[in-house]
């Protein structure tokens, strides 16, 4: 037939354009993706760890950025510097206030924080801060946990 379009369906009927998405492939998707979120979630917590001291206090949120510096103290009174993907190793707190001191001369905005093992006496806590401020941190942050509501019944 010349006048016939070899890709028209058999017996002449024109067929209507589909206008529906089939959505099962994209569930498919969004539930590997799901199980993959779950399982790396919990490798993503990184640093030394520290059992932190229990305050009764509010909490304040402090979410976590470039412009920030967590410095550890670990039971053994060892320092621990945090900051990026890296994972921390222990320095001597001379080498610590050094560190500082450059960060905050290139990034002045830097928040400096302190996570203290409860273990550590006070005496290496109050050194660790004022290295830093020697340093040139103008305030220094202390990170605790809050207790446990349940704890006390």
């Amino acid at each position: 037939m010349p006048g016939v379009s070899p890709l028209a369906p058999p017996g002449g009927k024109k067929r209507k354009p589909m206008a529906e998405i089939n959505v099962v492939p994209y569930i498919d998707v969004m539930l590997v993706l799901l199980i993959i979120f779950m399982v790396t979630a919990p490798m993503l917590n990184q640093g030394v760890d520290v059992d932190l001291p229990n305050v009764d206090a509010s909490p304040v949120t402090v979410e976590q950025d470039e412009n920030q510096l967590i410095v550890s103290i670990s039971a053994k009174g060892l320092y621990y510097l945090e900051r990026g993907s890296d994972d921390p190793k222990a320095m001597a707190l001379v080498d610590i206030q050094r560190y500082v001191s450059t960060l905050l001369k290139s990034q002045p905005k830097t928040d400096v924080l302190v996570r203290g093992d409860e273990a550590v006496p006070y005496g290496i806590v109050v050194a660790l801060m004022g290295s830093l401020q020697t340093a040139g941190a103008k305030s220094v942050g202390l990170i605790t946990e809050a207790p446990d509501p349940q704890a006390g019944l």
